[in-house]
């Protein structure tokens, strides 16, 4: 019997998120494992790893990374963590999987990428959406030419930060950024990703302006692309409900998808197209979502285990921070080096 080759994981940044999403994930990837957990508590990182079967734990992330029994770290930490413990894990020959968004700002991004280069280590970031066969089957269309020419762009994600347990989440020195950060970077990277172009302008609303203390609750970002598709993101921790939706219009169709964040259900794409005379048409696809969590950790360890691409390597994460940069100080040119 052939035994699969397994990436060992450290988590960085134990908490419930982790607990819920992805220590069940690694388990359920079939080239990979979990061997430890950090919290900044050694009691609870103990308490935690004796309860779910974990052999290690730690309470630094230098710790963990210099142990030799870690392949790679998943950092599921606080923002303003995530520069420093990538450069820890990069510079003990650990690979890295982070988070979204990367980091705090894009000079921040790049040093975790150059110091993951230097030391020979793959970095990818967490945008999962990106991996939704939903969201790729409008990247999809769109490459088919069924849209036409595509004039705009939209995505919008929004809930209620109340209910969060995470207590840093409007903590502007903790998170860096509100909904932008938060969820708006998922919104950013699906266009991006869908449009296969990169923005060249930014304009945005933020509210409350955010202070060096706090985040902003809700933002609307304008964004124009390279090839001149216009696109617009609204985003929100003040909503009632949970709610995502991705619309795509062309000069030919126009694409709505609901929920086009969301892991294991069925999403509905809905297309409707209208040549010139003739009557729109609408037509729906009902498309099955895996768990894109298992997904995304399986890709990962793949990328180490046998140099596979990165479906969202660190200059990936860098380019939506740039972007994120420009729309907390209300709008900007992002860097295109």
């Amino acid at each position: 019997m052939t035994t699969i080759p397994k990436v060992r994981y450290g988590i960085i940044g134990f908490g419930r998120f982790a607990e819920r999403a992805i220590l069940p994930a690694i388990r359920l990837s079939a080239n990979s494992e979990v061997v430890a957990i950090q919290k900044r508590s050694l009691r609870a990182a103990l308490e935690r790893a004796a309860a779910l079967g974990v052999p290690r734990a730690y309470d630094t992330p230098e710790a963990m990374a210099a142990d030799p029994a870690v392949d790679a770290v998943f950092i599921v930490s606080a923002n303003a963590a995530h520069h420093d413990e990538t450069l820890a894990a990069a510079r003990a020959g650990k690979h890295v999987l982070v988070e979204k968004p990367i980091a705090m700002d894009a000079r921040e991004a790049l040093a975790m990428m150059r110091a993951c280069a230097e030391h020979g280590v793959q970095l990818t970031v967490g945008h999962m959406v990106r991996l939704s066969p939903a969201v790729r089957r409008v990247r999809d269309l769109i490459r088919q030419g069924t849209l036409g020419a595509v004039n705009h762009a939209s995505a919008e994600f929004v809930y209620d930060a109340r209910l969060s347990h995470r207590s840093w989440l409007t903590d502007r020195r903790v998170a860096g950024g509100g909904p932008v950060y938060d969820i708006g970077v998922h919104c950013l990277d699906t266009l991006r990703f869908i449009l296969d172009d990169e923005v060249v302008s930014v304009r945005s609303e933020l509210s409350p302006a955010p202070t060096a203390e706090r985040t902003e609750l809700t933002a609307a970002i304008l964004l124009r692309f390279g090839r001149g598709t216009i696109g617009s993101i609204y985003c929100s921790f003040a909503s009632p409900v949970r709610r995502s939706l991705l619309e795509v219009t062309g000069t030919e169709g126009k694409i709505t998808v609901q929920d086009f964040t969301l892991s294991e259900t069925a999403v509905t794409l809905t297309l409707t197209r209208g040549p010139a005379g003739q009557s729109p048409v609408t037509t729906t696809e009902v498309i099955q979502v895996p768990n894109l969590y298992v997904d995304e950790v399986t890709r990962f360890s793949d990328c180490i285990l046998t140099g596979a691409e990165s479906f969202s390597p660190g200059r990936n994460g860098l380019l939506n921070q740039r972007v994120l940069d420009c729309a907390m100080v209300g709008g900007g040119t992002p860097a295109t080096d």
